[in-house]
């Protein structure tokens, strides 16, 4: 699994970093980085998650899910492909078991189960829905491939943030290389929130006219702020 380039001395790391940033401010910093399903929620919402991901991909069955959770530690994301849209491949005791191993969040394309615990948890939990039904756990575990969620390729290894706006994925030096920008529009939004709350207008800084302007007359624009 990849591992974090080094911070100069007393420089907060890529990870602690990240932590502070939110999924939209990442996503608005790089619109290329993959952005995982909308449809693939938090169970308990005001959670935030980060870690690189453990994949498994379950077919429809319980094994793979419980391989790639022994396989997961802390700071892991456990993301699972569950390969049915009717029964359960995860619950309160997998989520139990992965807070105890430090585990950073769990994501399912697919459906969870046991959701009043998993609400009262301290653990991420993201999925499409809910099953009382689980799946068997019969078939040879697949694990640490590369998943196809939607349209989004997930690599193990891979870095997952998420939040209630949803789940954004990238590799280690694409978040690097985001990274920067993202603060700045984080910072940059928090200030004219404030100003707004002052009083002050939000398109006393837009450029709305000469973007419709510019529109109009068939050249390139782009909105601005202002911030």
């Amino acid at each position: 699994m990849p591992t974090e380039a080094p911070a100069e001395p007393g420089a907060p790391t890529l990870l602690e970093r990240l932590a502070r940033i939110d999924a939209t401010s990442l996503s608005d910093a790089d619109k290329t980085l993959r952005v995982l399903p909308s449809a693939i929620r938090l169970v308990s919402p005001g959670l935030r998650m980060l870690g690189r991901a453990v994949t498994a991909e379950a077919n429809a069955d319980l094994m793979s899910v419980i391989a790639a959770l022994r396989q997961s530690g802390p700071g892991d994301v456990l993301v699972v492909a569950a390969g049915t849209d009717t029964e359960a491949v995860a619950g309160e005791l997998f989520a139990t078991e992965a807070i105890r191993r430090g585990v950073a969040g769990i994501v399912i394309d697919g459906l969870c189960r046991d959701t009043p615990t998993l609400r009262q948890l301290p653990l991420p939990v993201y999925a499409r829905g809910s099953s009382p039904r689980a799946t068997p756990a019969q078939k040879v575990p697949v694990t640490q491939v590369p998943l196809l969620i939607g349209d989004v390729l997930v690599h193990p290894g891979d870095v997952l943030l998420g939040d209630d706006d949803g789940i954004v994925v990238g590799t280690e030096d694409e978040l690097a290389a985001a990274v920067d920008r993202a603060q700045a529009i984080q910072t940059g939004e928090e200030g004219l929130r404030a100003r707004i709350r002052g009083g002050t207008s939000i398109f006393d800084g837009m450029n709305l006219d000469a973007h419709v302007a510019a529109l109009t007359a068939g050249r390139t624009s782009a909105l601005s702020l202002g911030i």
